[in-house]
Parts: C-alpha cells; sequence; structure tokens
C-alpha cells in the first residue's frame, strides 16, 4: 500500500462500528493472540516490532509480520492520536455482546459505576490473567474506550467486555465486596459467582447490595482507608483461584509480556 493508501484504509476502518484502537505493541499482541479482526497494523520501525514479536510473543511472530505496514512516525501519530513508545498501532474490531446468560466456571467481576479509565483497564487485565470469566460495568464509562484497552494491554479480546444494563438480572450468587462484610479470608468464593465491585468513594449501589448473597471485606491494616480497584479485584480473584488451584495455572514463559 502507498502511504495515501494504508492512511484511507485506516481512517475507513476507524470510523467503522465497532472499531477498538490498539495503541502499542502488546495491545496489538494480545488481541491478534486471543483471535481479535486485526487490520490494519503499522509501526515506525517493521524491523523493531519484529523484534519485539520474536522476543516476546514468537506465537504470534508469523501473523504480525503478514499484516505489519512500516510508516513514518508522523503518520503512526496522526493516525492513532499517540506515539506509543513501541511504535507500533493497529486498528481491531469488537467482538458482539456475550449471550444474556452463560454458565460460569469463574467468577464474573462487575464493577459498579467505575470513573477511571485506567482502573477499567488495569481490572479486565487481571481478570484476564486469572482466568475470570468476563467483566461487566454499569454506569456511563465504555468498557471499550480506548483508555481502558490500553490499561488492558489489548487483553479485552481474553474475555467477554460488556455493559451490565440491569443489576436485577445478574444470575450465580452475587459476592460483593464492602468495607463492612465478612473477612475474605474466611469465605469460600463459588466458581459462579458475579463478584461486585464499587468505586472507591461511593461503594456499591443499593441495588446491588440488595441483591447480594454475600457481602465480604478485604484485610486491610489499620488506618488504611482503601485499595485502588484493580488491587481489591486482584486481591479477591487471587483468594478464589487459591481456592481452585486446578483452574489456573502458572505461565510457562518467564519473561515478561
Amino acid at each position: 500500500m502507498t502511504g495515501s493508501d494504508i492512511t484511507a484504509h485506516w481512517r475507513s476502518r476507524a470510523a467503522a462500528p465497532g472499531a477498538v484502537l490498539l495503541d502499542g505493541f502488546h495491545a496489538v499482541k494480545h488481541a491478534l493472540r486471543f483471535g481479535a479482526e486485526v487490520d490494519p497494523v503499522l509501526a515506525t520501525d517493521r524491523g523493531r516490532a519484529l523484534a519485539l514479536a520474536a522476543s516476546l510473543a514468537p506465537d504470534v511472530a508469523a501473523d504480525l509480520a503478514g499484516r505489519l505496514v512500516e510508516v513514518p512516525a508522523g503518520v503512526l501519530t496522526a493516525l492513532a492520536g499517540s506515539a506509543h513508545p513501541t511504535g507500533v498501532a493497529g486498528l481491531a474490531r469488537r467482538p458482539g455482546p456475550p449471550p444474556p446468560s452463560l454458565p460460569r466456571a469463574a467468577p464474573l467481576v462487575v464493577l459498579d459505576e467505575p470513573r477511571h479509565l485506567g482502573n477499567v483497564g488495569a481490572v479486565i487485565r487481571v481478570a484476564a490473567g486469572l482466568g475470570a470469566s468476563g467483566v461487566a460495568t454499569t454506569g456511563t464509562v465504555d468498557p471499550w474506550h480506548p483508555t481502558v484497552v490500553r490499561g488492558s494491554a489489548g487483553l479485552h479480546f481474553a474475555l467477554p467486555v460488556c455493559r451490565l444494563a440491569d443489576p436485577a438480572g445478574l444470575d450465580g450468587p452475587v459476592v460483593v465486596l464492602d468495607p463492612i462484610g465478612r473477612d475474605l479470608r474466611t469465605v469460600r468464593i463459588p466458581d459462579a459467582a458475579a463478584l461486585v465491585f464499587g468505586s472507591e468513594r461511593r461503594g456499591v449501589s443499593p441495588e446491588f447490595r440488595a441483591r447480594a448473597d454475600l457481602v465480604a471485606t478485604l484485610p486491610m491494616h489499620r488506618l488504611v482507608s482503601s485499595y485502588n480497584l484493580a488491587t481489591s479485584v486482584a486481591m479477591t480473584l487471587y483468594h478464589w483461584a487459591l481456592q481452585h488451584r486446578s483452574r489456573v495455572r502458572p505461565a510457562r514463559r518467564r519473561r515478561p509480556g
């Protein structure tokens, strides 16, 4: 493709419904790894991008090589809206909505009216790493916002990520995390549980409290007021994983990526 061709192709894809910006090599890598429809992939230095793939993601290196188009740094910045340190960006298509109800073999993480986009992305990354069945949000934040996708490093494609329209429609046992509740260390989390987390300021809404089968609290040193949202989710999912060791296995690869 010529420069004008790739610019036109990118803009056409970016304007299509369900377009997802993949900002950086790791977001592109994870989208490809989990079967996303990715087109195009741009890089300011093709050789460097392929070297990253060979080092950190050899499983997708050949696929990436077939899609990668080298463009000047100014073109990538103009199209992607920023200059990621890896010099890589791509466009993917958002998957269709998950079915309204599926049997769950692992907890569903529910974020009740989250506010911080980066935190939502970090939650999705943790949920994917610990094998959650999905992440659902309530409120006005779009869980597929580009900043959220950047925070998750593209791991939106590793599990269902969606909005939850009605708390009353949530199936399975509902475990609400709250400063006042049973010590999480004494609780066994069911595989099919929905784990509900509120914002640091507001906490969980009355609607979810009324729906709760169990209210649990995270252990915390005195004088500490709260944990970060993503930290709370990580602690809770790790507690579940310790109870169900066969569900989450250690990664084979040693190097990060």
